[in-house]
């Protein structure tokens, strides 16, 4: 699973801190925090895929090289 947020979320705020605890939980998880930037727009960072595509990208070119499952 791969989390995302942007450090300027109103709704969801990285200060709870709920998404490092939380994570812990998942296996292979992974939770990216973007900075605050002139491209971040809140909670709204969400629908702009040119702001967090390229942590998309890596996590799908590294779960795409893992090992197969033992059968």
């Amino acid at each position: 699973m791969l989390a995302i947020n942007s450090a300027d979320d109103q709704v969801n705020p990285p200060e709870l801190g709920l998404m490092e605890k939380l994570m812990s939980r998942v296996k292979r998880g992974r939770y990216v925090l973007i900075p605050i930037s002139d491209r971040t727009r809140g909670h709204g960072t969400h629908s702009l895929p040119a702001v967090w595509k390229r942590y998309l990208a890596d996590f799908l070119s590294q779960i795409g090289q893992r090992p197969a499952a033992a059968k």
